[in-house]
């Protein structure tokens, strides 16, 4: 609970009576004016420090014990110093044991809870994990205290989707120091995410290039998926949401090909010629050109987008290059994701999110004209970076590392527990990536 604070001398002067209607033939002259005399300024007082949490002994080698077992989590107990907490317990209840059991629960909450892998390892990972915010460590340890439940307060911290227990699962059969970093690796970018993704979701496995749509931890539809080009168009991770379910889209020509390959020029004197290979340009003020590609199945949105704001300007959507789904490495896109079956995706959502029948869900795609849907449910969607993971049939499956972001997550693994620090996503350059081709 946070202190109250210090109320300001300002705060503490009455307010003035309120004058009623004054009569200007009776006001007197005014008076001189005479300052008044300085109120000294009030210092703000800093807060007091949070007192540290008593623990009993029988707490503290509950907490010693799940260090000691930590491993079967993908952590390593030597990073929560059992030595340290052990010798501290022997040596009695008293300020020692308080300060050192509480700043140990804290470490192992906050990598539980958000990851242990250091925030500059995170190679792309734009999406902000929400758990410290809506389940704050204080609050873990108060609860873990009064229940008398130190590990079970730790281990409710864990991610709730199937992938996870699998990956658990696998940990203690791999075969290999590699395998295991691997799978270590993997479960820590589940705890980068939201605990819980919601009842219904979209997550997209950018290294296994395919789609799912779940609800309720169950895959109900797998779709193909282009992803970015290696290199600056690679597809960041983001954690977005669903804001509408746009049919028949129109694209904004980015500038690079309006006037980068001389689109504008060709076309902005010629609007027959534009209506005919579908554009609309129009001419502003200032002289620049602006084009957009209008409805219809040339267009290099296809006949579906899902809206999902961001600063990147990545979104979901179709193609009208639906062969490149037969490819094995769908790496191709300028970092937006192109999804097989979209139009079947855009009704499903349209139905799902925004409680719009089946038989409107057809009549807004085949309408031809553009249509947007707003979202009335929450939908989550995740664009996701695992090597190792579930795939959309439920087994376990190494990946290739498109991106070589595998590299910086092992090397962490493999040096001391890092600080958690406030950084709570990646402060790399953001890149609009708002080209579909």
């Amino acid at each position: 609970m946070l202190a109250a604070q210090p109320v300001s001398a300002q705060n503490t002067v009455p307010p003035t009576a309120k004058a009623g209607p004054v009569d200007l033939t009776k006001q007197a002259m005014p008076a001189p004016q005479v300052a008044a005399p300085a109120i000294p300024a009030v210092a703000a007082q800093p807060l007091p420090p949070v007192p540290t949490p008593h623990w009993s002994q029988t707490d503290a080698q509950s907490l010693l014990a799940t260090i000691k077992g930590i491993g079967s989590e993908g952590l390593f107990a030597r990073d929560y110093e059992p030595e340290a907490l052990s010798a501290a317990i022997v040596k009695g209840e008293g300020p020692e044991l308080d300060a050192i059991a509480t700043r140990l629960f804290t470490w192992l909450a906050e990598d539980l809870r958000d990851g242990r892998t250091p925030m500059p390892a995170r190679v792309q990972w734009f999406a902000v994990d929400p758990d410290q915010d809506t389940n704050p460590t204080a609050l873990i340890l108060a609860d873990a205290l009064v229940r008398r439940d130190v590990k079970g307060a730790l281990m409710a911290l864990a991610p709730t989707v199937p992938d996870y227990a699998a990956l658990k699962a696998s940990l203690p059969k791999a075969q290999t120091p590699k395998q295991a970093a691997l799978i270590r690796a993997n479960m820590d970018r589940w705890r980068w995410l939201s605990r819980d993704l919601g009842t219904q979701y979209l997550l997209a496995n950018v290294p296994e290039q395919m789609l799912r749509l779940t609800v309720r931890n169950k895959i109900i539809s797998t779709y193909k998926v282009i992803v970015g080009k290696p290199g600056k168009t690679a597809t960041p991770q983001l954690a977005e949401t669903v804001e509408g379910v746009i049919f028949n889209p129109t694209w904004t020509v980015p500038q690079s090909i309006v006037v980068g390959e001389g689109l504008g020029a060709r076309l902005v004197n010629s609007p027959a010629k534009a209506a005919a290979e579908g554009y609309k340009v129009t001419k502003a003020a200032d002289g620049t050109i602006y084009v957009v590609q209008q409805p219809g199945d040339g267009n290099s949105l296809g006949r579906m987008k899902l809206d999902m704001p961001n600063e990147h300007a990545i979104f979901l959507h179709d193609t009208p290059n639906r062969n490149l789904f037969n490819l094995p490495a769908r790496a191709l896109s300028h970092g937006c994701v192109r999804v097989e079956r979209a139009t079947e995706l855009a009704m499903t959502m349209a139905i799902l999110g925004a409680g719009m029948t089946p038989e409107d869900a057809v009549t807004a795609h085949t309408s031809k004209a553009y249509t947007k849907v707003p979202m009335t449910k929450t939908f989550p969607v995740y664009l996701t970076y695992f090597t190792v993971a579930r795939d959309v049939t439920g087994m376990l499956r190494s990946f290739a590392d498109i991106y070589g972001r595998d590299t910086p997550v092992l090397a962490s693994f493999a040096q001391p527990r890092q600080l958690h620090t406030t950084q709570r996503k990646s402060t790399e350059e953001v890149i609009k990536l708002d080209n579909p081709l």
